[in-house]
């Protein structure tokens, strides 16, 4: 059984949206946070035992010496059922409900549900950069009228949870991943969500898909740094007409990536804003 550290810790509002980009980048299964007073947010947050892990607490002492950290060691069990009491559906896009299994049947009838089982080293969708994509996912498909016969390149797709709410809605796709557990987590999370027939899921980057083959939508929920050293492979992957999402970017990157997708051809992108975050969605832009 893995041995766990709870780190706890209470930070001023206006050190909120700075912390969450920080844990974002950091702690990708997400964390819990509740009001401590009226001008304050306390933060609790499970990591592996383990020198990465103890980096995360000293980092936000560090950075946040007001912050008081706590560190106490927890059994694996123990962070499982943590996540039972505070892990709340999410919402987003008014189109998407991400759910866990124990709360399948409790699903919103009038949004898509995505089923996801919470884990150490995988994302529920609660981060900022993965809400993004989903509202701009939102924001391209409408009414989903049109998109059902579509096909869709998920690039970066951890848990599988954008690829699976693109199936979901009857789409079929290829999700790629460079970690290859995180391949096995989408593949489990497809399965859960009975999408495992639309979806091809494999370990690898951009230069992975065969060659010729161009999507009707391409998401890429990674970092600045390789949106802007692939922009030419994802353009050039984007069928005549297509869609495109881009997220994982701080708001102060986000000029720099959207000029880097301008240059192969792109028009203005719709920017939408989280925090410290950004994402860019492309329509209809490439011929």
């Amino acid at each position: 059984m893995t041995d766990l550290l709870q780190i706890r810790f209470t930070l001023p509002a206006h050190e909120v949206d700075a912390c969450q980009a920080f844990l974002a980048e950091n702690v990708p299964h997400g964390w819990q946070e509740d009001q401590d007073g009226p001008e304050r947010t306390a933060f609790s947050l499970y990591v592996e035992d383990s020198p990465a892990g103890r980096a995360v607490a000293e980092a936000v002492s560090s950075r946040w010496p007001q912050a008081g950290v706590q560190v106490q060691g927890k059994e694996e069990e123990d962070w499982g059922r943590a996540w039972m009491e505070f892990f709340v559906p999410l919402e987003c896009g008014q189109r998407f409900e991400i759910l866990p299994p124990w709360l399948a049947d409790k699903a919103n009838p009038e949004l898509t549900p995505v089923i996801i089982e919470p884990k150490m080293a995988f994302g529920t969708g609660h981060h900022p950069t993965t809400a993004l994509c989903l509202e701009g996912l939102s924001t391209i498909l409408g009414d989903g009228t049109g998109w059902d016969d579509k096909h869709f390149l998920d690039l970066g797709t951890g848990s599988g949870i954008l690829a699976i709410a693109l199936c979901r809605l009857g789409m079929t796709g290829v999700g790629l991943d460079i970690d290859p557990l995180a391949v096995e987590c989408a593949e489990e999370n497809a399965t859960r969500n009975d999408v495992e027939d639309r979806l091809s899921l494999a370990v690898g980057s951009i230069d992975a898909v065969e060659p010729g083959v161009r999507f009707d939508l391409i998401v890429a929920n990674i970092l600045s740094g390789p949106l802007i050293g692939m922009a030419p492979l994802i353009v050039s992957r984007l069928a005549p007409g297509g869609a495109l999402v881009l997220s994982g970017i701080l708001e102060e990157q986000a000029d720099a990536v959207a000029a880097a997708y301008e240059a192969q051809g792109l028009g203005s992108a719709e920017r939408k804003i989280s925090g410290e975050w950004a994402a860019l969605t492309y329509v209809g832009a490439h011929r």
